[in-house]
This record gives C-alpha cells, structure tokens and sequence, in this order.
C-alpha cells in the first residue's frame, strides 16, 4: 500500500509507506502522558504497608492453693498369699473338680485321687485295733485275778508284776492301733485334695488318669497354684536420695515415717492417665540394697474390681512432704530452652519476656513453679507460638486456667 506522492531531489515523486508517517505522532502522544503523571504525583509522598496489629495470646495469672508433693515409683503386684496345690498321697488322679482360672473359695474340692487303696489300709487298721483292745480287756481280768489270789497266797507277787506289765503293754498296742488306724483315715481324707484359701486358680497341671507322687517333703507332684488378690501387695524400690529426704522430713516433723505411720499411696496403672487404687505403705526393708543403693517398700492396695493381677507393674505415688502455698500453671506453659524450662510472660507494657522457672511436680493437671513467679505476672497459656521475646502482644485474659490444655 502506497501513500501519498513526495517530490524527490530529482524532481520525481516518491511514495512513502503509511506507517512512517503516523509513528511519529504516537511517539509524541506517549511523551505527553508520562509528562502528565510525573506533574501528578510531584510533591505527595509515596505510599507504605499498614504495620501488622500485635498477635493475640492468651494469659493467666498462676493459681495459689495448698498442695503436697508426691513421689513416684515403678512398681510390680505381688499376691499376699500364694499356694502350691500339691497332693500328700499319692495314687491316680480320678478327677479334677474346678475350672481353670476360676475363683475357688477355701475348703472347695480341686482334685480326687483314687481313695480304694487307703480305704482298705483303713479297715486293717481298724481289725488291728480291735484285736488290741481285747487282749487290753484280757489283761485286766488276769490282773484283777491274780490280785485276788495274792491276798490267800495262791499266787504270787512276781506273777502280779508280770500281769501288771502285760496289761501296760495290751494298753500300748491299743494307743498303737488307734494312731495307725487315725493315719489311714487321715490319708483317705487326703485323697479329696481341698483349696487351702480363697483366690483365683491357676490352670490344672494333671489330668484324670496320671499317677502323682504324695508327700510331706515337698517331693511331692505339683496339681496347681492358688494366689488371693484382693487385697493385693505392690513392691517398689526407694532411691538412697529419696530415703534421705524422708528421713530429714521425719526428723524435722513434717512428715510421718512410713515404718510407723501407714503414709497413703495412689496406683496408676498401664494405660491410665490418673491414679485408679488407693493403699497404704506396710512395710520397708532393713538395709539398702548395697547392689542398687535403694531400698525394698511394699504398699498394700485394695483390689475389689480384681482389675489387678500379680505380676503387672504400675506407677506408685507416695506422699512425699507436708502441705505447703505454691504457685501453678498450666503445664502447656512451659517451654524448654535447652537446659532451662521457661515461661513467656507478659509485662505491664505487652511486651513478651521469657522467665527461667525452677519446676516442681504435678498437680491436678497443673504444674508446680517453685521459683521464677510471682502471683501477679501474666502467664502466656494459649498462643505460645505467636510470642516474640521483647515484641508485643494482645493479651485476652483466660476464664480459668486448665490444666493440660492448650
């Protein structure tokens, strides 16, 4: 496409293309725009983002109330009473009488052996004893003859005496005879192999139709075990600090000792967040431990559920001082600053400072300050994450403090 004619230098007309002609006017349209808005903005200054409003946290004052402290132990459940079942005759097992793993209660049959054997041993003893109380009868006839014959000298004294003296001996045979005949009676009765205390039994260990071995020897064969449960020992070991503290506190009168006071224990058991028994300790050892340095308690707690069996471990909490004013927090509160345990609190002017603290135990789901609070600071709870040490906050003060909860 062809503009309009140009007159050249030779006089002839040259044809220029149309876009060189109208590119010089946009070129100059472009210029005064930017003019303009530099004129605009001249002398107004430029624009900056809005500063972000301090993040919101949540705080609380420390709660102020009387607590104990309570030490803690590993322990393991032990039965207060366990039984070997053995038989003291032996013979074969006729039947067994309970079921495995049941409660069985004293003086309930377990096991029959065969009784025939010792019935027969019984009725010979019973034929022996007969026999030996007639020859007692006998005997004194045969006194009481001869000691009237002494008197018209028919017999005499020597032949007394020897009567006399055979009338003894019938008499020992007699105590002979009702001891052997008593023993057969007794080994009948052992064949009814009786639960010696009320607990829970074990699995039987023979079945109907084994031979088993009976003795007062302990060589005896074993049928089953018998443990009670309710109530129930549980053993811990005390360390030599802890021992030292208790003793200190006994001393200075702050805190009953456990050999002569029964101090209250609580049980928590696998699984569970907050103690589930209560007990009292009944007994510590004489000595330490010279291999671990700790010292042998034992705490007897009630199992009315029979939720515990011996052999389980828990976790034992003995009181460990007197009643004393602490200040708590909420455990989620504090934070670890590697060696130090902290807390951020809020000072008059929002602004966030971490402050070391000293802990102490729990209690109801708060946490113990022992140092590094006062009761007035405002404590972060929720929001511990948003806080910058030295940067303000918008602190909303919480209803309550609860214990264990963000």
């Amino acid at each position: 496409m062809r503009g309009p004619g140009m007159a050249g230098p030779d006089g002839s007309e040259r044809l220029v293309k149309k876009h060189e002609l109208v590119q010089p006017r946009h070129y100059a349209i472009a210029g005064l725009l930017v003019a303009s808005f530099a004129l605009t903005g001249c002398g107004q200054p430029t624009s900056q983002a809005a500063a972000p409003p301090p993040p919101p946290v949540t705080v609380a004052q420390p709660v102020k109330r009387t607590v104990t402290d309570w030490d803690e132990f590993t322990g393991r459940f032990e039965a207060v009473e366990e039984v070997q079942v053995r038989p003291r005759v032996g013979g074969f097992v006729n039947s067994v009488e309970f079921q495995d793993g049941a409660i069985v209660h004293q003086g309930d049959l377990l096991y029959v052996i065969d009784p025939r054997p010792f019935e027969a041993v019984a009725e010979q003893a019973e034929g022996q004893l007969s026999d030996a109380r007639a020859k007692v009868e006998l005997a004194k006839r045969e006194l009481d003859r001869g000691l009237s014959l002494v008197q018209t000298s028919a017999v005499s004294e020597q032949v007394v005496d020897q009567r006399r003296q055979a009338l003894q001996a019938a008499h020992a045979a007699e105590v002979q005879a009702e001891g052997a005949l008593k023993a057969a009676r007794l080994n009948i009765e052992f064949t009814h192999v009786t639960a010696p205390l009320t607990g829970r039994v074990s699995r039987h260990l023979v079945s109907p139709g084994n031979l088993v071995q009976g003795s007062d020897n302990g060589s005896s064969t074993l049928l089953t075990s018998i443990v009670t449960l309710d109530p129930i020992y549980v053993y811990f070991d005390m360390d030599e600090a802890t021992f030292i503290k208790y003793s200190k506190l006994w001393f200075e009168g702050r805190r009953p000792s456990s050999r002569d006071t029964a101090n209250p224990v609580q049980v928590t058991l696998a699984g569970e967040t907050k103690p589930s028994h209560e007990g009292t300790i009944n007994f510590l050892d004489n000595r330490l431990d010279v291999s671990t340095g700790t010292l042998r308690s034992r705490a007897v707690v009630k199992n009315t559920d029979l939720s515990i069996l011996p052999g389980q471990f828990g976790r034992v909490r003995l009181i460990g001082s007197a009643p004393y004013e602490a200040l708590l927090i909420p455990d989620v509160a504090v934070a670890t600053d590697q060696s130090r345990k902290i807390v951020f609190v809020v000072k008059p002017d929002d602004t966030v400072e971490a402050r070391p603290v000293v802990l102490g135990p729990l209690d109801d789901g708060l946490r113990v300050i022992r140092e590094g609070l006062k009761a007035e600071d405002r404590v972060i709870v929720n929001g511990i994450q948003r806080a910058r040490v030295g940067a303000k906050v918008a602190p909303q003060t919480a209803q309550a403090p609860a214990g264990g909860k963000s």
